[in-house]
């Protein structure tokens, strides 16, 4: 059971391992500052890239209002070429958080006519432009360490990191703005109320438009994306201790910094009915990656065996890999 920092920090160690072993593809965690969690994620994701060798390592998401581009880039070349470029980062302008505008005791304040949420995003384009390794910094007459020629850039460089960044959009402008930009996009159990639909049928055609966009900027490849959703398949009594008891049925309204968002429902019942419910989910369809979020608080073994099930009796039955 996770009752301190540190045991959410090694139990996220062990369960990324565990994770690997059972077959899953990849291992995300949420940053939230001013809680004893995951509020720094490169020595974690550094470390799990050190005891894993397939899984994709990544974040969902990291909150850029509170970090220096700089600094985040070279943190996160160094935890790339140790897992062997298998990070994944999911960044955004953040959610709200434990302090009234936390970034503020992080020293950052947003520059005259700029909102807050537009010093997020111009610290994601600083970061952005950084990853691609172009030279800016003048070198030294008389360097400690020998230079190669031109202008520096930062060390350590993680060729093809900028390709695997994600952006988190509660929005369908903002998962355009990714797109123009050249990211993947993270769409979570939470979006701006923009048509008054169920929320997957909103996440379903903000992706749409966010393939659209990427389309039409020109850019090569094909863009990754992915929801985010709370699957628990009820197979002992533990399950349905915990989960069974409903509540969590339909999408709930709330508001966000006085922004009225759809909530997504959560996915408990016996697995061949959450397979049938799974399969109504239009955002799961139309997303290339399905996120699960887990409760941590629950310690190692018990997500494992949750992992296990969607694993083993859900996922094969979907088509999911």
């Amino acid at each position: 059971m996770v009752r301190s920092g540190s045991d959410a920090l090694l139990q996220s160690i062990d369960l990324a391992v565990e994770a690997e072993r059972l077959g899953a593809d990849g291992a995300y965690f949420r940053v939230h500052h001013f809680a004893r969690q995951l509020a720094s994620p490169f020595p974690l994701l550094a470390a799990i890239g050190a005891k894993t060798k397939r899984i994709e390592i990544g974040t969902a998401v990291i909150d850029m209002r509170y970090e220096n581009p700089h600094y985040m880039a070279e943190d996160a070349g160094a935890a790339d070429l140790i897992a062997g470029g298998r990070l994944q980062l999911g960044i955004s302008r953040g959610s709200p958080e434990q302090v009234i505008d936390g970034w503020r005791y992080f020293g950052y304040r947003p520059q005259e006519g700029e909102s807050q949420e537009d010093m997020g995003r111009r610290h994601a384009k600083e970061f952005l432009d950084l990853l691609g390794g172009q030279g800016f910094a003048q070198p030294h007459p008389h360097p400690m360490f020998p230079n190669p020629p031109g202008l520096l850039r930062l060390e350590p460089y993680s060729p093809g990191l900028r390709e695997r960044i994600w952006w988190g959009a509660a929005s369908n402008a903002t998962a355009i703005w990714a797109a123009k930009l050249g990211m993947n996009l993270q769409s979570s159990t939470l979006k701006w109320d923009e048509s008054g639909e169920p929320l997957d049928v909103q996440q379903a055609a903000q992706i749409r438009a966010f393939r659209a966009a990427w389309k039409e900027a020109g850019h090569t490849g094909t863009p990754r994306t992915s929801v985010s959703r709370s699957i628990f398949p009820l197979t002992n009594d533990r399950d349905r201790a915990y989960f069974g008891r409903g509540g969590r049925e339909q999408d709930q309204i709330g508001y966000i910094d006085n922004t009225r968002a759809v909530f997504g429902r959560g996915y408990a019942a016996e697995p061949e009915e959450l397979i049938e419910e799974l399969r109504k989910d239009q955002a799961i369809a139309e997303a290339d990656t399905l996120l699960l979020t887990i409760p941590n608080q629950l310690g190692v073994a018990y997500n494992a065996h949750v992992l296990e099930a969607i694993l083993t009796q859900v996922a094969p039955a979907l088509g999911w890999r």
